[in-house]
């Protein structure tokens, strides 16, 4: 019972940040360690869960998503549309195979992630309040259709996120504030782009940590993934039209408070 209450916790926590920029990986970590959970089988169970939260994109955008599979055959846009897609998400693929073994033994383990996930919350959370400002006039407003180049340079952003701390929302969204990507289309291409990304990274970790897991986790990961689910889809639904409204600004003021305060926690507490 008691790992089936971390699985609803870390499931709620998951969706709620997911698509959020301020850092699933390192909200998930902190939660470990909050919940005295610091072994290899909860650092694998909770990137599973984020493909929980990914599909909800795909049910929120399940039209465009048929639309494009339908379209593939005969419509230009539909494959453009997939193109970009698939060369924004290279740079990550590439990079995070690369770098898999660095990131499991170190940044991703707990007790040595917080002080980088304090760091990166802190200083993530000042670029957003800088470039909120200096971002230029946006030229591309519809990330259905973006050029490929900017999607290639929106993928090279989202390597960013393989360190634990700097979100992948935040990191595509900012970076394509400043390419001259509208905030609304740089935060519906995140979500497109979050697909092949996070099953990537699920399905590789899968095949790295299965020996992990055994089958009394199931019930786990199906819980943590159900929820997980659940709360990222209400969140899905009313991003676009909050950062829309109100930008980035109130999520680069709570990364600053939430940084400081794990900072004081891991070196004044």
């Amino acid at each position: 019972m008691h790992d089936i209450i971390n699985a609803i916790l870390l499931g709620i926590l998951e969706g709620l940040t997911e698509f959020l920029p301020v850092s699933s990986t390192g909200h998930l970590l902190v939660g470990e360690r909050l919940l005295g959970l610091p072994d290899n089988k909860w650092e694998s169970f909770t990137i599973i869960i984020q493909f929980g939260a990914i599909l909800s994109v795909v049910a929120v955008y399940w039209k465009k998503f048929w639309d494009v599979l339908i379209g593939l055959p005969s419509k230009p846009e539909a494959r453009q549309f997939t193109l970009n897609v698939l060369v924004a998400f290279l740079p990550a693929a590439v990079l995070g195979a690369t770098v898999f073994k660095f990131l499991k033994e170190y940044l991703l383990q707990p007790s040595l992630a917080m002080p980088v996930i304090g760091a990166c919350w802190v200083l993530g959370g000042i670029l957003i309040l800088i470039l909120e400002r200096a971002a230029p006039k946006p030229r591309y407003t519809d990330g259905d259709a973006l050029p490929l180049a900017k999607a290639f340079q929106i993928g090279l952003c989202q390597c960013a996120a393989l360190i634990p701390g700097v979100s992948r929302s935040g990191a595509t969204i900012l970076g394509g504030e400043l390419l001259g990507v509208d905030r609304k289309a740089g935060a519906a291409f995140t979500f497109y782009l979050a697909v092949p990304t996070m099953l990537g990274a699920t399905v590789y970790d899968l095949y790295k940590e299965w020996h992990n897991f055994s089958g009394s986790d199931t019930t786990n990961i199906a819980i943590g993934f159900v929820v997980s689910f659940i709360v990222a889809y209400v969140v899905v639904k009313g991003f676009i039209g909050f950062v829309g409204k109100y930008g980035l600004k109130p999520f680069g003021w709570y990364r600053i408070a939430s940084g400081v305060a794990l900072l004081a926690w891991l070196y004044l507490g």
